[in-house]
């Protein structure tokens, strides 16, 4: 259950904090709030903070009526809510409460007017999961239960209106991004592309700890760490080496568990951490000779293919599924992770009519009653999805899983219900990943499409693409981020010869409640701030 719901419930009941000066408040407005098809009023108007220009409403209205064991201590102004094995600690004057022994903290403090409690409207909409609406013309706010946050009428989503302001909690390890809007970057790791640098672990330490203040000053709240980027890990493995880009050789210790330290220093900075699976590749070349003793190419050479210059997994063999099963297990079982995320890398998209993919010796030994390669290729990676998202939730039912798919699932012209595009690979049919699958059967909680085109292109438009995805996943259940292109920018390819490309797409995506956020690709290239991207960013986030 939501920590902030019993966040939620504590602040409605105590009024034991001090009276905010006024000159926080704005001058009252005629703000009306309407809850399920019913309006609202109390003691207590709602107004809009003078140093945040954020809209504060009494909590009280909302959170009634639900139960909890209140004990107040005088002698240190505290008081402790104990709600089923859940407890909250909240001191007078502080701008954080303890929950289950861990830090919440709060970007827009409580406040008392009129002896009702007052907190930011964004905090009673992700604190109780109610829909929020904004009515700009007749400045009425409407509450629905069971609602995720609409578009506004005159602010899409809120956006630049006093609605919108930053969450009024940030995220712990306990607490995933589901209920606020997710601001993330892919770290890549494969090829050292952005991090590490250097194969010194002090070294490797203080830069990836800049790249955390270097996101988070961008506005950036969540990181996709790739942790296993070619059969190899980034964290302490009982079946994989430790990955040759942290030394410069696979297999060689570095000193120090580096996902344990990536957890740490992003929680740090309440920020989430995504561990990034890349599934099924080995390799990324044909070098064998320099692979770990205990590197799947060696001890299961039955498992792998060699395609396209290098070794993939065969999805085909349920034991080779299995085993990278039990490696992200790893992960979930022993680091406190956010999530686990994995890209799309499947089933090669290169293989053609001449260039095979040879698994037909698997084929022949697994493939039961399938007649067709292709629905046995799809449904190998469905089993997969489903085993994955069965086997985490078991575990560790807080981490979320996702999966970053290509930006196309189907074409038109092959599927009258895939998207408006012209796509030369898909998801679909060229990875064998239908992703319909894994979102309609609640298999994976999250899926962020790598949408890397601009409005312009004539293949695949943005609007298009991402129009498509947000009526895939329209109550589902499934959170829907979009995989930003910030490395096209400044290129030749048509559309990105200004950054506005990437605000114009996140300015598109309000237009839809179902996307949750985006995930910029990826750290070097925010750094590199091309065009200035940075920050037309900031400036659009409000920061």
């Amino acid at each position: 259950m939501k920590i902030y719901r019993y966040l939620s419930l504590f602040l409605a009941i105590v009024v034991v904090f001090p009276l905010v000066s006024s000159t926080l408040y704005a001058a009252d407005t005629n703000i009306k709030i309407v809850l399920d098809g019913k309006s609202i009023q109390g003691d207590a108007a709602p107004y809009v903070t003078r140093d945040t220009n954020v809209t504060m409403v009494p909590l009280r209205l909302i959170s009634e009526n639900m139960g909890a064991e209140i004990a107040w201590d005088q002698q240190n102004s505290t008081v402790t809510i104990t709600h089923g094995t859940d407890k909250l600690i909240l001191a007078a004057g502080q701008p954080t409460a303890t929950v289950n022994n861990k830090s919440v903290a709060l970007d827009t403090s409580v406040q008392i007017k009129s002896g009702r409690v007052m907190v930011p409207l964004r905090f009673i909409g992700e604190g109780l999961g109610l829909g929020v609406n904004w009515n700009q013309s007749t400045q009425t706010v409407t509450l629905t239960t069971g609602g995720g946050t609409d578009s506004s009428t005159g602010s899409a989503n809120g956006k630049g209106s006093t609605l919108n302001a930053s969450p009024s909690t940030k995220p712990t390890n306990s607490t995933p991004a589901a209920s606020k809007e997710l601001r993330g970057a892919w770290i890549s790791t494969v090829f050292n592309l952005d991090w590490p640098s250097s194969s010194n672990a002090a070294k490797q330490k203080q830069e990836f700890s800049k790249q955390l203040d270097d996101l988070q000053a961008m506005g950036m709240n969540a990181v996709f760490v790739q942790v296993r980027p070619s059969g190899d890990a980034l964290y302490q493995s009982a079946t994989m080496p430790w990955s040759k880009f942290l030394t410069g050789t696979q297999g060689k210790n570095p000193g120090y568990d580096p996902l344990e330290y990536m957890v740490s220093e992003a929680h740090k900075r309440g920020m989430e951490i995504h561990a990034w699976f890349n599934p099924f590749r080995a390799t990324t070349d044909s070098k064998t000779a320099t692979l770990a003793s205990n590197h799947v190419v060696r001890q299961h050479p039955d498992w792998v293919i060699y395609f396209d210059g290098k070794y993939y997994i065969n999805p085909g063999i349920p034991a080779a599924r299995q085993s990278i099963i039990d490696t992200v297990m790893e992960v979930v079982n022993n680091y406190d992770v956010d999530g686990v995320h994995m890209d799309d890398y499947f089933y090669p998209s290169s293989e053609t009519s001449v260039k095979k993919f040879s698994d037909d010796k698997a084929y022949a030994a697994y493939k039961g009653s399938y007649t067709s390669k292709s629905e046995w290729r799809r449904a190998n990676i469905n089993s997969f999805v489903r085993d994955l998202g069965k086997s985490i939730h078991a575990s560790k039912p807080s981490v979320r899983f996702g999966i970053s798919p290509f930006g196309v699932w189907r074409n038109k012209s092959n599927d009258i219900t895939g998207s408006d595009t012209k796509a030369g690979v898909t998801a679909y049919d060229s990875m064998y990943a239908d992703t319909r699958t894994w979102i309609k059967n609640g298999w994976i909680d999250y899926i962020a499409p790598q949408v890397y085109w601009s409005f312009s292109l004539p293949a695949a438009h943005y609007d298009k693409v991402v129009d498509w995805w947000a009526n895939e996943t329209k109550n589902t259940g499934v959170d829907l981020y979009i995989g930003q292109a910030i490395y096209k920018i400044n290129t030749p390819e048509i559309g990105w010869n200004t950054s506005n490309e990437i605000i114009n797409q996140l300015k598109y995506n309000e237009k839809y409640s179902n996307i949750k956020g985006s995930i910029f690709f990826s750290y070097k290239d925010l750094k590199k701030n091309p065009l200035d991207i940075v920050s037309k960013l900031r400036s659009y986030w409000g920061l």
